[in-house]
C-alpha cells in the first residue's frame, strides 16, 4: 500500500530494517540481515516459473529469487543494504512437508544465516486423499522440534514465517477452467482439495470445506508455535488471506505460483510487520 510504513526485522536483536512497501527504492535501513536463507516446498523453489516445464527455478523465488520480475524479498534486502549481496541461499525442497523442514535448518544453520524464511504446509494439506493430511499434532509437532533445533544452532537468528495458502480458492477461480480440470485430473494434483473438481454434490462440497478448515487448523497451530520463539514471527493468515487471480497461477499445471504470483507472494510477505 504507497505511503504504508512497514518493518521487516532479521538478524540480531537490535536488526530493524524499515521500508516503504511501494517501493524498495525509498526505504529507509538502521541494520539489516547480511545473509538469508529460503525453506519450503516448491512454492519457494518457484517451480514451474522456468520456460522448461517441470523443474525448479529458485532464480524466481519470491524470497531468495534474483528475477527483477519478482523482486523478491532478498533483492528489496539489498536494495538498501549491499552487505546481503550473494548471501542468498535457497534450501526449500519441492515436494516437502512440515516433517523435512528440521533438516533444511540443518542446512541453513551450517550457512550461518541471520534470516530464515518458511513456507511449509501446502503438501501437508495436498495430498491423495482427505484422509492422508497431516494432522494438526504431527504439524506442531514437527514445527516445534525444527524451530528447537534450529534456534539452538543459531541463537540470534530471526524466523518469518508465511502462511499456507487458500487452496480453497485456487479450486473457486479455476473449477470452470478445462485447461486447469484437465491439468489437476491427469496430474491427480491436490486431490484432497481438487479432486472432482467440476462437482457441485454435497459430498464434494462438504470434504472442500473440511480441507479448507484443516488449512486454517494449521496456520493457527503454525502462528502459535512461532509465538513461543522470541526471534520467531508470523505473518498472521496474510498469504493465506491473500486473494490471488488466475495470472497469478501457473498454466503449467494450474496449481504453482507464476511468475505474477511469486512476485505477489513476495510483496505480501514483504508488507508483513516482522518485527523482531
Amino acid at each position: 500500500m504507497p505511503g504504508t510504513r512497514r518493518l521487516l526485522c532479521a538478524a540480531f536483536a537490535t536488526l530493524c530494517l524499515t521500508a516503504l512497501a511501494a517501493s524498495t527504492a525509498s526505504a529507509e535501513i538502521t541494520f539489516a540481515p547480511d545473509s538469508m536463507a529460503a525453506t519450503g516446498a516448491s512454492a519457494t523453489t518457484a517451480y514451474n516459473t522456468c520456460p522448461t516445464p517441470g523443474t525448479n527455478c529458485p532464480v524466481n523465488s519470491w524470497s531468495t529469487g534474483t528475477s527483477e520480475l519478482v523482486n523478491s524479498i532478498y533483492q528489496r534486502i539489498l536494495a538498501v543494504h549491499a552487505e546481503i549481496r550473494g548471501n542468498n541461499f535457497n534450501d526449500a525442497v519441492a515436494g516437502s512437508k512440515m516433517a523435512r523442514l528440521q533438516a533444511q535448518f540443518e542446512v541453513a544453520a551450517e550457512q550461518s544465516v541471520e534470516l530464515v524464511t518458511v513456507d511449509m504446509g501446502s503438501n501437508d494439506i495436498c495430498t491423495d486423499t482427505e484422509a492422508e493430511m497431516t494432522s494438526v499434532e504431527s504439524f506442531t509437532t514437527s514445527f516445534r522440534s525444527a524451530l528447537t533445533a534450529l534456534t539452538t544452532s543459531l541463537p540470534n537468528v530471526r524466523i518469518a514465517v508465511a502462511s499456507i495458502p487458500n487452496v480453497h480458492l485456487l479450486w473457486r477461480i479455476l473449477h470452470e477452467d478445462g485447461a486447469a480440470v484437465r491439468a489437476w485430473n491427469a496430474r491427480t494434483i491436490c486431490q484432497s482439495m481438487l479432486a472432482n473438481p467440476t462437482s457441485t454434490l454435497r459430498v464434494d462440497n462438504a470434504r472442500r470445506s473440511r480441507v479448507l478448515n484443516h488449512i486454517a487448523a494449521l496456520n493457527l497451530a503454525g502462528e502459535a508455535v512461532c509465538a513461543e520463539y522470541a526471534n520467531c514471527r508470523d505473518d498472521g493468515g496474510a498469504l493465506f488471506g491473500y486473494a490471488f487471480e488466475a495470472g497469478e497461477v501457473s498454466t503449467n499445471d494450474y496449481f504453482h505460483p507464476s511468475i505474477a504470483g511469486q512476485a505477489s507472494f513476495a510483496r505480501v510477505e514483504w508488507e508483513v510487520a516482522w518485527e523482531f
